[in-house]
């Protein structure tokens, strides 16, 4: 399908537009990709973040079809990437699930992300390069401008970044007092995880100490009122069904 640009004083003449299928699975050799979740928001639905009717809207694979606009889920998507809380899928790659935490959701075509982009699709690249490197055991060099990823042999304490062929800096080894702190810090993080729950809206983790499963968000700028055990906003359900459930 062709056309003509309409916009006033635009030196371009015609565009070209090319249909493919969405049901094909995609390879990285293919000069065009279908964004299978992306939509033309025909129904109306509201957006999940920011409540707006927009279009189009992406449609994430949750059980519930969870509908959010394109403004916020880019804004999703560069929040997740400042703070590291992609999820590294060893099928998939580096993905992200619905945005209310639904399981089994992950997006499985991740050229969806294009949309961040240029300047935060590369950064999510570098990231999830870096990630594969840390999931299989091994270590980024902290040397300013190198950043290499290095895979040490088990058992072995001491790693140095080889500078052959341009291919490291050949001055990083394991600061061992450094290495300690970071064992601390990982340790520190799976209690989180293990103990806390993030806030549906905001993500926030939020520990329960006791006490009934009806939750409010800290956050002065959410304060979302949500339920532990289903995850989701705080219903008259939740109420009736779970409230002080143990």
């Amino acid at each position: 399908m062709s056309g003509e640009c309409q916009s006033p004083n635009c030196p371009g003449t015609r565009a070209e537009f090319f249909f493919k299928c969405g049901a094909h699975p995609t390879s990285d050799k293919e000069t065009s990709v279908a964004l299978n979740l992306i939509t033309t928001n025909s129904r109306d639905i509201t957006c999940m973040t920011c409540t707006d009717v927009r279009s189009p809207v992406l449609v994430f694979q949750c059980n519930y079809r969870h509908v959010i606009c394109l403004d916020c889920f880019h804004l999703y998507c560069v929040t997740r990437l400042n703070d590291r809380q992609f999820v590294h899928d060893p099928q998939l790659g580096y993905s992200l699930p619905c945005v209310a935490g639904c399981p089994n959701s992950l997006i499985k075509e991740l050229h969806h992300f294009r949309i961040l982009g240029e300047d935060q699709y590369n950064r999510y690249q570098q990231y999830g390069a870096e990630e594969c490197v840390l999931q299989m055991g091994g270590v980024l060099c902290p040397s300013p401008g190198c950043g290499a990823g290095l895979l040490p042999e088990p058992g072995q304490r001491r790693v140095t970044c080889e500078g052959a062929n341009g291919l490291g800096c050949g001055v990083y080894s394991v600061d061992e007092r450094a290495a300690e702190q970071a064992r601390w810090e990982e340790a520190s993080r799976e209690t989180i995880k293990r103990t806390t729950k993030p806030c549906p809206r905001c993500h926030v983790p939020v520990e329960k100490n006791g006490g009934c499963m009806h939750m409010k968000c800290p956050q002065p700028q959410c304060q979302l009122e949500w339920c532990w055990h289903c995850g989701g906003e705080w219903t008259r359900a939740c109420m009736g069904d779970h409230w002080f459930d143990v």
